[in-house]
């Protein structure tokens, strides 16, 4: 099995989609998600399946055996209560026993589950309850009043006392699932106010997701692994909890306000020996210098969601002896572009996005479609469905075919690993009525790669406290990590032709200022 190799070569010369199949008890025509995940590995013996580090200092161990009873009873509660295969179930929690009881007993019915982010504003979540139309909304006491304030949502706590009323059901409960269905919609941390459609995955998803797991994370059974992205984003729902999990690998979380302190704890206690964060979290265990305080057993380390600075590569150097693997993608498109964790015949290039996943193509190339010579920076270009599809990115290649990022190519803002929209924060300052006009960029930040800039334009005398209240007004609609840090006053923006703000102008001035 694909398991069992652990090198480059072996990668090119066996990963295919027939191998992948090979990990899995469904087949091309009937296939669950939680069934791979949690329901064949739940065996009576209580295997640890997920430990979460809370940020009060608990930590919460869940088996197979517990979620796959719990999902059983919740998947047979969603059928008492009228769910039906394709009805849409939000969930916003944060990683708890409810969290995987509700994600994975609404997989098993075919119900589709969408999760949201648990810092979202009332107007964050109701874009997303607006598009997806949910026959449920399961959140936390603490949000339950604000996603009330939409209106024809039903609402449901995941409490203790939810748990209790499910207890009264079987804890064995048959997926019929074709490996076809869709299983999750996936919103994207940069889904702008003209919002697209969500990314919709199937069930049979969760096997092309394990090129990204085998080369890009590089879980192997007998990992101890964590993840402390969020899993209402890509990152931590595929690779940090449905990847592992399929593999009957254990699996780690963080829950709550997000402290390096306390992960670097977690990691320790754990065990763990394979982590994959963003490349912000890294930062943040540098910046809090105490790393030498514990005692560490990593063996593998990957990062996405943006490039990692020299001074962070060298503290993980110094700290975990291993190289930091970036493996590079989009929800949208999966990874991509993997560094092969534990392989030891693949040398890991500091900065470089790595190589292609194995059986995809990939290039660099010039407006007029031809590929670019090594070090010439163009789109990244995919091939897929017989024809190439722009990543939005900027890339060049080295003379030994490695890819390395050279930023958006559109408007987005990747900050500390989050990606956000420019158009979606400048609407919601122009809800303010002292805000007339508004443009938002990303401008370099040491810690966090990239930050939010606003432009404002207004007839209110600027101050510290107008700036406040922009940033409070904006982090309260859209997410607490979504706003402007950064606030400059002027008289006007600059136009294109049709009259629309010209950020890439903006984008140019900011970087005069640091030359």
């Amino acid at each position: 099995m694909l398991t069992d190799y652990t090198t480059f070569a072996d990668a090119q010369a066996h990963a295919c989609s027939d191998a992948l199949w090979e990990l899995f008890e469904g087949d091309r025509e009937y296939l669950n998600i939680a069934r791979e995940c949690i329901g064949r590995h739940a065996d009576g013996s209580n295997r640890t399946a997920v430990r979460i580090a809370h940020d009060d200092g608990r930590d919460e161990i869940l088996s197979f055996d517990e979620i796959a009873a719990g999902s059983a009873r919740f998947a047979h509660w969603l059928d008492e209560n009228g769910i039906e295969p394709g009805d849409r179930i939000a969930f916003m929690l944060e990683p708890s026993l409810p969290f995987y009881v509700c994600l994975f007993g609404a997989m098993m019915t075919g119900a589709i589950s969408v999760p949201l982010f648990t810092l979202f504003g009332l107007d964050g979540l109701r874009l997303r309850v607006d598009d997806c139309k949910p026959r449920l909304l399961i959140t936390n006491a603490e949000k339950a009043d604000m996603a009330r304030a939409i209106e024809g949502t039903r609402v449901v706590v995941a409490d203790q006392a939810l748990l209790d009323d499910i207890a009264r059901f079987g804890d064995r409960y048959e997926p019929k699932t074709r490996a076809n269905d869709l299983a999750v919609f996936q919103y994207t941390s940069g889904t702008t106010r003209e919002l697209p459609e969500a990314v919709r995955h199937t069930h049979r998803s969760i096997v092309t997701l394990m090129f990204a797991a085998l080369y890009g994370t590089g879980i192997r059974p007998g990992d101890a692994f964590f993840c402390p992205s969020s899993p209402a984003w890509g990152h931590g729902l595929w690779h940090g909890t449905l990847a592992p999990l399929a593999l009957g690998v254990t699996t780690g979380t963080f829950a709550g306000r997000f402290d390096a302190t306390r992960l670097m704890q977690a990691l320790a206690d754990f065990g763990i020996t394979n982590m994959s964060a963003a490349a912000t979290h890294y930062r943040m265990m540098n910046n809090a210098g105490c790393a030498g305080d514990f005692t560490f057993a990593i063996e593998k380390l990957s990062y996405t969601g943006e490039p990692i600075d020299p001074a962070t590569l060298d503290f993980i150097d110094a700290t975990f002896n291993v190289p930091a693997c970036s493996m590079y993608g989009t929800t949208e498109i999966g990874v991509v572009l993997v560094n092969y964790p534990g392989a030891n015949d693949f040398m890991v290039k500091p900065g470089s996005l790595g190589k292609p996943v194995p059986g995809l193509r990939l290039q660099v190339q010039r407006p007029d479609g031809t590929p670019t010579d090594p070090g010439e920076v163009g789109e990244l270009m995919l091939w897929r469905r017989d024809r190439w599809e722009t990543t939005k990115d900027r890339a060049h290649i080295d003379e030994d075919g490695y890819f390395y990022h050279d930023g958006r190519a559109d408007d987005v803002i990747i900050s500390a690993g989050w990606t956000m929209s420019a158009v979606e924060i400048e609407n919601s300052l122009l809800k303010h009525d002292d805000v007339k006009e508004a443009a938002v960029i990303g401008v370099p930040d040491e810690k966090r790669g990239q930050v939010v800039k606003a432009f404002i334009v207004s007839d209110r005398t600027p101050g510290d406290d107008f700036t406040r209240e922009l940033q409070d007004f904006t982090r309260e609609r859209l997410s607490q990590h979504e706003f402007p840090r950064l606030i400059e006053y002027v008289g006007e923006l600059p136009k294109t032709p049709a009259g629309k703000v010209h950020r890439k102008v903006l984008r140019e001035r900011e970087a005069a200022k640091i030359q």
